[in-house]
């Protein structure tokens, strides 16, 4: 009787002058139960040592592949290149700064393995969704008027690689939000699995994109603008506009925030122009901020 082989995984890592981490991120990822992987390491045109680092892992084990860009490509572009040198049937992002445990690869397989159709799964760790396996529509619903569901990066995810592909892989418009842009297109498309045990270390320190608080005033309400208004998006036009103006709301907020904290007008208002935000959207905002603040308005949840 022949023994089914389990399936290929491609673990993709990317770096960008991780010389502090990526080896205990190596490791982690080669410590793994499941065994059936490459892990193709793309470094970012790094100027430390964290090329020779992974090169040394690269040397003690053959499913370590090292990959160098020549110029830097920023975060998004580099996780696509990644990503079209990966053959496995499914994708596991882990970051050069975060580490995996033993179990990781063998229950994240597993999981997508128990639903074929499944685009996406994703880490869920509020008990208020009982559902492990959600339709696009009710992955998207769900998102926006119960839980955050799709609010997490790509370390957080794992991919089936030939609709990760078909789905055009991220979206490079959008900096830092990139990832979020992405995660609602997939689950728009294609059926979500919850994973719902913690199953990386996220490191938490000064060089990540996350505290890159520009890049999110710039792309957070264009990239949600623009996902929404994509051809199928799973919401009426009633939902979408209270998205919007919530959105408009939240942005405005953080327009000041952003401005108290940098005292940089110019900056700020280059962050604006790009954002897609347009006059009337930043009054209606500022209107609702402020009836907010004197508790004369509360966005009411929408009829579904």
């Amino acid at each position: 009787m022949k023994i089914e082989e389990p399936p290929y995984i491609s673990v993709l890592m990317t770096a960008f002058n991780r010389e502090k981490f990526i080896a205990e991120a190596i490791e982690s990822v080669l410590a793994s139960s499941y065994e059936n992987f490459e892990l193709i390491i793309v470094d970012d045109a790094s100027s430390d040592s964290t090329v020779s680092i992974a090169r040394t892992y690269e040397k003690l084990d053959n499913r370590v592949k090292v990959y160098t860009n020549e110029l830097n490509l920023s975060q998004f572009p580099n996780r696509n290149k990644a990503a079209s040198l990966a053959i496995g049937k499914y994708v596991k992002y882990v970051d050069s700064d975060d580490t995996i445990f033993p179990w990781t690869l063998e229950y994240c397989v597993e999981k997508m393995e128990r639903y074929p159709l499944a685009g996406m799964g994703i880490l869920y760790l509020k008990n208020n969704i009982r559902d492990e396996y959600l339709e696009p529509k009710d992955t998207i619903q769900k998102n926006f008027f119960e839980s955050r569901i799709l609010h997490i990066g790509p370390a957080g995810t794992i991919l089936n690689k030939q609709l990760f592909e078909r789905a055009g892989f991220f979206n490079t418009d959008y900096g830092v939000p990139s990832d979020m842009y992405f995660n609602l297109k997939m689950a728009s498309l294609y059926p979500t699995v919850l994973l719902k045990k913690e199953f990386f270390f996220y490191r938490v320190h000064e060089g990540q994109e996350f505290n890159n608080r520009y890049s999110y005033l710039c792309y957070n309400y264009k990239y949600l603008s623009d996902v929404l208004h994509l051809p199928g998006f799973p919401l009426n036009e009633k939902q979408k506009k209270f998205i919007l103006r919530k959105a408009e709301f939240y942005y405005v907020k953080d327009l000041i925030v952003y401005l108290k904290s940098s005292k940089n007008v110019k900056e700020t208002m280059e962050a604006l122009s790009i954002s897609g935000m347009r006059f009337f959207n930043v009054l209606r905002g500022g209107i609702n901020l402020v009836l907010m603040k004197c508790g004369l308005q509360k966005f009411r949840p929408v009829d579904q």
